[in-house]
């Protein structure tokens, strides 16, 4: 029972995803470190692209995670940490891009397509609405109908 346990508990660890920081590259001060790995999970992998720096294992992440750890403890803000990488590497290199003029039609363009897909639906809605749905009547049923309505 005991062994059947240990297994799967093996089993449903092994399947935890392994962050790819290095021990030698964690810093020794945990506030440095914590900002360090804030600002790392906001930054792409540029090889992997769609996975973070911290989460990633290429050379590049590695270079990376330390830049940002060396440029912390120089005393960078961690907004001068952001814009020095994005100066480097450009805008791709950020998870969730900045909200600029640069950068306007990837943010509306859900909204846009949201709005367009509404409007579509309501144009072919009037448009079905003022069709007739079924046939005319025949000239007997014309007739009938006309007997029927005369009663």
């Amino acid at each position: 029972m005991i062994r059947r346990f240990v297994l799967a508990l093996a089993v449903v660890l092994s399947s935890v995803p392994a962050f790819a920081v290095n021990p030698e590259e964690v810093l020794a001060d945990p506030k440095l470190e914590a900002r360090a790995r804030a600002i790392s999970a906001e930054l792409r992998c540029m090889v992997c692209q769609n996975q973070s720096i911290d989460d990633s294992n290429a050379e590049l992440a590695k270079d990376l995670r330390l830049l940002v750890r060396e440029r912390l403890t120089d005393g960078d803000t961690d907004e001068q940490v952001m814009n020095y990488i994005v100066s480097r590497y450009g805008e791709f290199v950020l998870l969730k891009p900045r909200f600029e003029m640069k950068t306007i039609l990837l943010w509306g363009a859900p909204l846009l397509l949201v709005v367009a897909g509404g409007l579509s639906l309501i144009v072919f809605a009037r448009k079905s609405a003022g069709r007739p749905t079924g046939s005319k009547l025949t000239a007997e049923e014309q007739a009938r109908l006309s007997e029927l309505l005369d009663e």
